[in-house]
């Protein structure tokens, strides 16, 4: 019997149109699972049907082997944390976290919101109007009535997006020392790679409503299973064994070469290139360049340019530590 969340052969439908096709995954006691995939690719219709709001057209979910099919979405002992945070307006931060904790002994509800309060840094905001609060303090408030009730799993969608990069990096921080701190197993919405590896335990690759791949985020991106998730993944440029070979690949490559974003990298003895158009970076620039057979590669440079820079050429090289190397996969 597996322990903990099992998902399996999941499907979910909304008339025609399949947004979650056959989908099997399991989340562990203290694991944190992230789904990552494009818009439409059927993340938050997979979340919402864990979640009991949106129902399955087939397979099954269940918690330690215990089928959740007929149990309502609030017996299923789950929280969900969306992205908007969906904060009460009326109620104060304390009124909001000790919400899911409704028919709990006065002194017990209120010793268990300061401990909330505290864990995500907010102590001493109890009394506070949620509407005087800035994005980041009201998403902490949100987590923390998610955390209220000791759920059994916790789903987060996108809870993060609708913050600016600096509090978002922060904030994903304070989410996963949480996470670890309480042992809460979670799945996790996104559709940003940086934020799936920084916070997951495994990282599942979902498209068209298939999964594609699930692993921990090391195997996921040293061996993407094919083109299509290390395309996404950000090995934007594919090359046979022969145009790897010309761009210095040291010996034969044994598939296709997906290449990623440091995987082209400026060499004063590599090979000319032709340059598409520059993009000045933060701390360097980007140059766009037409590698040899076709196809577009990016290669990043500590070099600091403008948009006024009208070099025609650049000489470049692969770095196989940036590159993998595919068993199959079209070429681009």
């Amino acid at each position: 019997m597996v322990t903990g969340l099992a998902i399996r052969d999941a499907v979910v439908r909304y008339g025609p149109t399949v947004a979650v096709d056959r989908v099997s995954l399991d989340v562990a006691p203290g694991e944190v699972v992230a789904l990552l995939g494009a818009s439409g690719s059927g993340k938050s219709s997979l979340l919402r049907a864990v979640a009991g709001l949106e129902p399955l057209a087939a397979g099954t979910v269940s918690w330690d082997g215990v089928d959740l099919t007929a149990v309502g979405v609030h017996r299923r002992g789950f929280a969900m944390m969306f992205q908007d945070g969906q904060l009460f307006p009326h109620l104060s931060v304390a009124g909001n976290v000790g919400y899911a904790l409704a028919g709990r002994e006065r002194g017990e509800r209120d010793r268990r919101v300061a401990e909330l309060l505290d864990l995500v840094g907010l102590a001493g905001y109890g009394a506070r109007p949620v509407t005087a609060l800035s994005g980041g303090q009201a998403q902490r408030v949100a987590l923390a009535r998610s955390l209220a009730a000791q759920p059994r799993l916790l789903m987060l969608d996108e809870p993060l997006s609708a913050l600016d990069t600096g509090l978002r990096e922060h904030l994903l921080g304070v989410l996963d020392t949480i996470l670890q701190a309480t042992g809460t197993p979670a799945l996790y919405v996104t559709h940003d790679q940086d934020e799936a590896f920084a916070i997951a335990d495994r990282v599942a690759v979902l498209a068209g409503g298939r999964l594609l791949q699930v692993d921990d985020p090391a195997t996921l991106w040293r061996q993407p299973v094919d083109a299509e998730v290390a395309g996404f993944l950000g090995y934007r440029l594919t090359l046979d064994a022969a145009r790897a070979v010309s761009l210095g690949w040291p010996g034969i490559p044994a598939g296709v070469v997906a290449v990623g974003p440091d995987g082209l990298v400026a060499d004063p003895t590599g090979t000319e290139v032709p340059v598409l158009g520059v993009r000045p970076r933060r701390g360097g620039t980007e140059f766009s360049v037409t590698v040899p057979g076709g196809g577009v590669g990016r290669v990043r440079t500590r070099e600091l340019s403008t948009h006024a820079d009208r070099r025609r050429t650049i000489a470049v090289r692969l770095d196989p530590a940036g590159c993998v190397v595919l068993a199959g996969g079209a070429e681009s």
